[in-house]
């Protein structure tokens, strides 16, 4: 869609004025405000252009204008001031990772936060996560009788625990040695490798690789790993939640796994590391989420773990400000996981 420098400038002041008031914006407000070297009434003709274009809609007749989902997605292709967060901004937000850059869920519940607070919405945040499983260690504690505690760690330290039950009683001396001799006989090794490795240990090594096998299988066929989430109460405090049932269920779609799996599968999983998806009312597939805007990242090694990083909120959204934030997460994620994880 072809439009003059003019019209590009109305469009671009109405979405921030529409983001900033949650009203409809008229010509008068736009010239008074931003000192408009134009009359009122060339402004009301450039909106009038606009509006027949589908970027701008007129809620009521006497009424201004607010921009359309076409608006946003036009704004955000083309618009968008593609700069980066104050720099001291970027510094606090570096500190506070590099405090916390030995702890894997410490620094993935600090993105949710530092994600909700800078762009005052709704985060998401996945734990990096590997399309193969690779074992890295094994611990067997013995808690009553047959039971005992797998505690089952990944390479990008993913842990999974679970409770077995094994066929006869075992002590933990026997339990810790055949732990240390599965630590070192499957380490590094995917599901398939360790499979392979049941001629090498007893009927009890054998039963113990039998579930690891099974755990790790389904580990890998979950489409992410643990998500974390924060800022649920800053979109519910935007008019467009507070008036409408509609628009507080799509926050059900960060609750759902099942929900959030098939958009991340659809979107982001498949990108680049570091590159911006932003989904505006849907984009016509998920119907949840008509109401709203989604702002998502890949992050981590792609040969290696990855993740996403992510923000939901109104239509009505802060772009540049949310793109710049959710991207400057992802890069530090990815270092975090370059630095620390990596295989």
């Amino acid at each position: 869609m072809e439009l003059t420098d003019r019209q590009k400038l109305i469009l671009t002041l109405v979405i921030h004025e529409h983001i900033r008031s949650a009203q409809p914006i008229g010509s008068k407000t736009l010239v008074d405000k931003y000192n408009l070297a134009m009359s009122s009434a060339t402004v009301r003709n450039e909106m009038a252009a606009l509006t027949d274009c589908n970027l701008l809609r007129q809620p009521h007749t006497s009424a201004g204008r607010v921009p359309t989902e076409e608006g946003y997605r036009f704004f955000v292709r083309n618009l968008v001031q593609k700069s980066g967060l104050p720099t001291t901004t970027r510094r606090t937000i570096t500190h506070q990772f590099y405090q916390s850059r030995q702890d894997v869920e410490q620094w993935l519940r600090l993105a949710a936060s530092v994600l909700a607070n800078q762009s005052q919405a709704a985060s998401l945040v996945t734990a990096p996560h590997s399309e193969k499983t690779i074992f890295k260690h094994l611990e067997l504690i013995a808690t009553h009788g047959r039971q005992v505690l797998m505690v089952l760690v990944l390479m990008g330290g993913e842990i999974r625990q679970q409770f077995i039950s094994l066929a006869e009683p075992v002590s933990q001396e026997q339990l810790s040695e055949i732990a240390n001799q599965l630590s070192h006989l499957c380490l590094r090794r995917d599901a398939e490798g360790i499979l392979r490795l049941e001629d090498q240990v007893d009927a009890l090594g054998k039963d113990i690789l039998d579930i690891l096998v099974t755990e790790m299988s389904l580990i890998e066929e979950a489409a992410t790993g643990e998500i974390y989430l924060d800022g649920m109460t800053n979109v519910l405090s935007e008019p467009e939640f507070a008036e409408s049932d509609e628009a507080r269920q799509a926050l059900h779609i960060l609750e759902e796994r099942s929900l959030l799996e098939n958009l991340l599968a659809r979107t982001v999983m498949n990108a680049d590391v570091g590159g911006i998806q932003v989904l505006i009312g849907g984009e016509g597939t998920w119907e949840e989420l008509r109401q709203c805007s989604v702002v998502l990242a890949r992050y981590g090694d792609p040969d290696s773990l990855t993740g996403s990083v992510g923000v939901l909120g109104p239509i009505r959204m802060p772009y540049d400000r949310t793109i710049s934030t959710v991207r400057f997460v992802a890069n530090v994620l990815s270092d975090l996981v370059s630095e620390t994880l990596a295989v």
